[in-house]
């Protein structure tokens, strides 16, 4: 009774062997806090809340910007690119953990022979006659199933899904990095929109002051000098404003490319860029939270999960191999006889590969698989690092920004303030013209560079949002992501 009980125990400790590595998290080289000092929200804002808690939907107000980025979700062409290669891995990983399960065949036939009666019995020599017999049968066959005892069906069937697992971060990963790329266009948009009614308002401003400038030349009131720096200020606004015109018409082109088609024509009205209600405020969280909300790291830690199943396939190769074969079913000359007692046939058999010499081969195939884990390990380290400097280049900039537009804002009042001086001295005959065309160039420029930083500054809040790894509403693959 003991024997008995002995050889199907043996046979569960066989097959519970798995070689490949227990996963342990690589050493993080990164700080445990951001070392940055707390911004607070700004005025008529909600407080911080923390990224993963708030939808792409809900972080952004404006509905303009919301609009564009559904429709770059449902039509963007390298996003449809990223589910299908989700649907080719999955695919993968089902034929590759069929593996680990018998497949069963059934076949049936029927056959009429015709033979020459000498060539069944010899004994009777060359008669010239020939006899007609049939043949039928059915059989279910199992060819070749491999018992998994060293787990090397099941390493590569874990690795396969894993690595299925992370082409769903992937689409992840490209799905909140397209969210990104279009709120950046969008913006871009709107400064240069807004760059460009300045430029037009500035122009129209340029030209009637050179048509009183040459009133005055006609009238000898002023000289040449002072009609010519006006041309001047006429035809820098005009380059400003063409060079405007050009890159914002680019910026269209490229959202055009990311919504995955022309642009609606009737798009919801967009609040300036000077909103400061744009979007929610962050709370960037504890660096260890990266860990679990960005996608790319999520990708490398999958990618990293599925070399060490890689090993344990390669390790095992290193054991005998034993497969099963077997088959019953009828064999009759008869079709009525077919399926009696009398006529079942059956056969099973083992077979055992044993490597004995390979050259090194399957040596080199576990130094392959342990160089390449340890390529994916630095690749985690550098995914989690590059995630921590880009929360922490965004955590700077909301600050400096802000910073920056307050005095900027300052700057653009000083100098027009000085240029309403300048003019009123040069009417009085205090000042010479020049003095009035540098004064509306500074300005002209200091408008500008006030859109631009704007501009720049949400563009740097979209940012925050998506190297913080975005909030909820990522998909999941037809419901199938798995756990590990």
């Amino acid at each position: 009774m003991r024997k008995r009980l002995l050889f199907p125990l043996v046979c569960c400790a066989l097959a519970a062997c798995n070689f490949a590595p227990t996963y342990r998290q690589p050493e993080l080289p990164i700080a445990e806090h951001f070392d940055t000092p707390a911004v607070p929200a700004s005025p008529g804002t909600p407080d911080a809340r923390l990224a993963a808690e708030i939808d792409w939907q809900t972080f952004f107000a404006d509905p303009q910007l919301k609009l564009l980025i559904t429709t770059a979700l449902e039509r963007n062409r390298d996003l449809a690119a990223s589910v299908a290669r989700i649907e080719q891995a999955r695919a993968f990983y089902r034929i590759q953990n069929a593996a680990r399960f018998p497949q069963v065949n059934v076949n049936a036939g029927a056959t009429r022979t015709k033979a020459p009666l000498g060539s069944i019995e010899p004994e009777l020599g060359d008669t010239g006659t020939s006899i007609q017999f049939n043949q039928y049968n059915v059989q279910a066959a199992v060819s070749s199933f491999e018992l998994d005892f060293w787990g090397r069906v099941r390493n590569m069937s874990e690795a396969a899904r894993l690595r299925y697992l992370a082409t769903v971060e992937a689409q992840r990963a490209f799905r909140l990095s397209l969210i990104g790329n279009v709120a950046a266009s969008y913006y871009a948009i709107r400064s240069g929109e807004e760059g460009i009614e300045l430029a037009e308002r500035t122009l129209a401003s340029r030209r009637y002051a050179l048509d009183v400038a040459k009133d005055r030349l006609d009238a000898g009131v002023t000289s040449m000098v002072d009609y010519e720096q006006a041309a001047i200020l006429v035809t820098q606004a005009q380059t400003q404003l063409a060079e405007l015109q050009r890159t914002t018409a680019q910026q269209h082109n490229q959202l055009e490319v990311l919504v995955g088609g022309p642009l609606e024509d009737a798009l919801p009205p967009a609040p300036p860029i000077a909103d400061a209600r744009q979007f929610n405020e962050l709370d960037p969280g504890l660096p260890s939270a990266l860990l679990v909300n960005r996608p790319d790291i999520l990708l490398a830690e999958q990618q990293l999960r599925a070399a060490d199943a890689d090993i344990g396939a390669a390790r095992a190769d290193f054991f005998p191999r034993i497969a099963l074969t077997g088959s019953f079913g009828y064999v009759s000359a008869e079709l009525n006889d077919l399926f009696v007692p009398g006529s079942q046939a059956w056969s099973f058999g083992a077979l055992l590969a044993m490597p004995i010499f390979d050259a090194g081969q399957r040596q080199a195939q576990l130094s392959q698989a342990r160089a390449r884990r340890d390529e994916l390990v630095a690749d985690y380290q550098r995914t989690v690092q590059t995630a921590f400097r880009e929360v922490s280049d965004a955590l700077i900039g909301r600050q400096r920004y802000k910073e920056q537009i307050a005095a900027q804002e300052q700057a653009v009042q000083a100098q027009r303030q000085l240029a309403e001086t300048a003019e009123l001295r040069y009417e009085n005959g205090i000042s010479i013209y020049l003095e009035v065309v540098d004064a509306r160039r500074n300005l002209f420029a200091a408008e500008q560079q006030l859109i631009q930083l704007r501009a720049t500054a949400l563009q740097n809040g979209v940012s925050l949002y998506v190297a913080l790894g975005g909030g909820p509403d990522a998909p999941q693959a037809h419901g199938n992501k798995q756990s590990n």
